[in-house]
């Protein structure tokens, strides 16, 4: 598994980002009519991300069930099928042994 670790901006309160793109697209898709009609939240979207360190690590499903949880459990994908499960890590929790390396910018 690689790890990134850094710095992220997200569009602004007012959605410009999202705006902008709506229109780079020609407006919304069925996902999106979708997503309005259940009520669901809009996502962030990542307007900008400074890589600071990165890691490649080995885990194993003990190490894993140490520093690590799911996600985005009951999620759906753009066609509406079930999403996985994806896993977040607590960087902070990750034993040495389990990283392979290191690379700072």
């Amino acid at each position: 598994m690689i790890l990134a670790i850094g710095e992220v901006e997200y569009n602004d309160e007012e959605r410009t980002f999202k705006r902008w793109y709506d229109e780079l697209k020609e407006g919304i898709s069925k996902y999106e009519v979708n997503r309005i009609n259940r009520g669901a939240m809009s996502r962030k979207r990542k307007t900008e991300f400074i890589l600071s360190e990165i890691h490649f690590v080995c885990f194993d499903t003990e190490t894993l069930g140490q520093c690590g949880g799911s996600f985005q459990k009951g999620f759906r994908n753009a066609d509406g099928s079930p999403r996985r499960e994806k896993v977040t890590v607590n960087i902070r929790k990750v034993p040495d042994a389990a990283v392979v390396a290191t690379q700072n910018f």
